[in-house]
């Protein structure tokens, strides 16, 4: 009988190593090895090879729309692109608790009202505890399939013998393979689990989503291959002291990246946040002070108005505190930077805090011109006009530089019922707007006087 080997692989980057290592040599990480079972490969047989697909011209290569299936459910359907494509693979990641078993608990339902039927693969809860979450939720129907299992031959059974127009994994780290001696949740598992749902999407044209969970980090766990593997990667976000929930598009293969749908977590399950705009700034006119403004970010092709805090007191350390919520601390400390270089404010010995209300982040540099005028407002101690969005990235010499989508940007604005928007000078618009002001600017120094000193 052959000896049985073993190897260790590290559960964070998949790393391969013939003994146990306290610490990964690839990605630093401690204490991610797991001795993992090597498994005989099958003898090579020699067999004849039938291409049915031989190489094409790229010219002579017929394409057409993709098939989609709307779930009824706009935000979730924004973010994939306009719907489920039929045959591709879909991978939904979150935090423990943030409703990833619920939105797709209540997409099923959605799409069964469609008489499209749905396999809903339960690895992680019983058939009885997904039919307590179908009743609070509200989702009736013949359609759905409730299976309770963790084998993945037995899946994929089941999948071939019911042809279902969309399967649900919850979770793939759950899942097995009884051709890898290995716990479920391993890297061997995932990548191999993960690599037959691939094959059977793509040769039975089956819709598959599958649930992933997150390190204590916040990225997808798992090694880095599932992310390639996949044809939509999509992150679910939240805070868990607010209601709302943020669906985000990180890679999609038939669709704009950087989408985002917003939902709002309630007793019977999520519901759609039509206008996410009106919902971060809710409570802004009531409760305006100094070091408040209001800046138009983008998510994609959305806009989205959200405001933006700072606060600046003198601090009592040696080394004044920078912190920031919402935006890059990095891009803060070069705005500063700026506001002391080239309109001489001195902030070499106060704390500033800035904030993004309502949770999100915002990364894009547009934000920087509205981050600047919070932080100068607070100083100053004046109430930036309420009536006023903001626009526009700063550069290292003060100069205003122009931003994309300002067009639907100053929509939004004027949609909210702003009055005025100060926008880059650099940025050209294509049409007319009517009903609000437009004030261009081409320095940080002219967007002060004009913005702070409510020149009209």
């Amino acid at each position: 009988m052959a000896k049985v080997k073993s190897k260790y692989v590290c559960q964070n980057c998949g790393y391969e190593s013939a003994g146990y290592l306290g610490k990964c040599p690839e990605c630093g990480e401690w204490g991610t090895f797991v001795e993992e079972i090597n498994l005989p490969s099958p003898q090579k047989q020699t067999v004849d090879l039938i291409d049915d697909f031989p190489p094409v011209k790229l010219n002579e290569i017929k394409t057409g729309s993709e098939i989609r299936m709307q779930t009824n459910i706009s935000e979730f359907d924004r973010v994939l692109g306009g719907g489920i494509v039929q045959g591709s693979l879909v991978l939904i990641a979150g935090d423990p608790g943030i409703g990833k078993s619920t939105i797709l608990l209540q997409t099923s339902g959605e799409l069964c009202k469609n008489n499209k039927k749905v396999l809903y693969v339960t690895a992680e809860e019983s058939a009885g505890q997904v039919k307590l979450r179908a009743e609070r939720l509200g989702v009736k129907t013949d359609s759905l399939y409730i299976y309770p299992q963790t084998n993945f031959e037995l899946i994929k059974k089941h999948i071939e013998d019911m042809l279902p127009d969309l399967v649900i994994i919850d979770s793939i780290q759950a899942i097995y393979t009884s051709q890898i001696q290995s716990s479920a949740g391993s890297v061997s598992q995932i990548r191999e689990c993960c690599n037959s749902l691939m094959q059977i999407a793509k040769t039975k044209n089956i819709s598959i989503i599958v649930i992933g969970h997150v390190t204590k980090e916040g990225n997808i766990a798992g090694p880095k291959v599932l992310e390639h593997m996949v044809d939509t990667v999509i992150q679910f976000e939240g805070d868990k002291y607010k209601s709302y929930r943020i669906l985000r598009s990180i890679k999609n293969r038939f669709g704009n990246t950087s989408e985002v749908g917003i939902f709002e977590m309630g007793a019977n399950g999520l519901t759609e946040v039509i206008n996410p705009s009106e919902l971060f700034m809710k409570e802004y006119s009531q409760t305006q002070t100094p070091g408040s403004t209001i800046i138009v970010t983008s998510e994609g092709t959305r806009p989205l108005l959200v405001e933006i805090q700072a606060l600046v007191g003198t601090t009592p350390y040696p080394a004044p505190r920078r912190i920031a919520n919402g935006v890059d601390t990095g891009r803060l400390l070069q705005i500063l930077a700026v506001l002391e270089k080239r309109i001489g404010l001195n902030l070499s010995k106060q704390d500033v805090y800035v904030n993004v209300i309502g949770g999100i982040d915002v990364n894009e540099p547009a934000a920087d011109l509205g981050i600047a005028l919070a932080i100068v407002t607070c100083v100053r101690d004046v109430v930036f006009d309420s009536h006023t969005a903001i626009i526009g990235e700063i550069g290292l010499s003060g100069e205003i530089r122009a931003v994309n989508h300002i067009e639907k940007r100053i929509n939004e604005a004027q949609k909210l019922g702003f009055k005025r928007i100060i926008i880059p000078a650099s940025n050209e618009l294509q049409e007319e707007f009517k009903g609000i002001k437009i004030l261009k600017v081409r320095r940080i120094l002219e967007a002060i006087t004009r913005g702070v000193g409510n020149d009209n």
